[in-house]
């Protein structure tokens, strides 16, 4: 079967700085995928670009068979319109490393406002799906708290929950723990374990080592905007090829892959 993500060839620079290289890699339906590497080494614009948050500069990017943000007019890119990108964005959800849940709103109207306003779902089917997906994430009893109450843990859940209504073909995840309190860390890991094993395609940024080896079907070891290694997580994590993997993994005490 065609991969359901193929990227070919992928540049993205922010004026004079370089931050995509020729990247190319391809994602198989239901394959959870996990992006590593330091801080500034082009993962988060590489998930961005993916649907097309940030437009990338030239390559080519295909979501489920059809190019991303452009068309193809006599073999050159044309930018689409709004109303396409919008449309095959809704095909993509992202969650981010700041859980951006709407304050003035309970859990529920957060979760059904996309499938109403976007979708223009009925809001009792919205209602429905966010009731059976805050009962997937462990949070059907907080259907009408506010975000306020809950903690990081608990809104980082519901921001995978908002993601999830809206029917993705694909999830972005941005570190999305990062911003957590490491005892809250391991129930969202959970819930994005869960997504795996359903069959959803993912690709993942992270930096919990753990959760990458027991999840991931491939792991890309990006540097400096390239992508310098790519394998099975055993591959990777236990007999690094270059000596910039070697470097990242010394960060990580040697028990993460044993």
């Amino acid at each position: 079967m065609e991969p359901i993500i193929q990227v070919i060839n992928v540049n993205k620079s922010f004026g004079h700085l370089h931050v995509l290289k020729d990247i190319s890699l391809t994602v198989d339906r239901g394959e959870a995928v996990v992006v590593i590497g330091t801080s500034g080494c082009g993962k988060t614009t590489l998930l961005r670009c993916l649907n097309f948050l940030n437009e990338y500069d030239s390559g080519e990017i295909y979501i489920d068979g059809e190019l991303l943000g452009y068309k193809k007019a006599n073999n050159k890119l044309q930018r689409r319109s709004e109303t396409e990108i919008a449309k095959r964005r809704e095909e993509i959800g992202m969650v981010f490393q700041s859980f951006n849940l709407f304050p003035h709103m309970t859990v529920l109207e957060n979760i059904i406002l996309s499938p109403t306003y976007i979708k223009k779902m009925g809001k009792s089917q919205a209602t429905e799906i966010a009731k059976e997906l805050l009962d997937r994430v462990g949070l059907l009893d907080k259907l009408n708290e506010y975000p306020v109450r809950l903690s990081g843990g608990q809104q980082q859940r519901v921001a995978i929950a908002r993601a999830l209504a809206m029917q993705p073909k694909i999830m972005l995840f941005d570190e999305i723990t990062s911003a957590l309190d490491p005892e809250l860390v391991g129930e969202v890991l959970a819930v994005m374990k869960q997504l795996a094993k359903s069959g959803m395609t993912m690709v993942i940024v992270t930096h919990e080592m753990h959760f990458a080896k027991d999840v991931a079907h491939r792991i890309f070891f990006m540097d400096a905007g390239r992508i310098v290694e790519e394998g099975n997580p055993k591959e990777v994590l236990t007999t690094p090829k270059s000596g910039r993997l070697q470097l990242f993994l010394k960060r990580f005490t040697e028990d993460y892959f044993l």
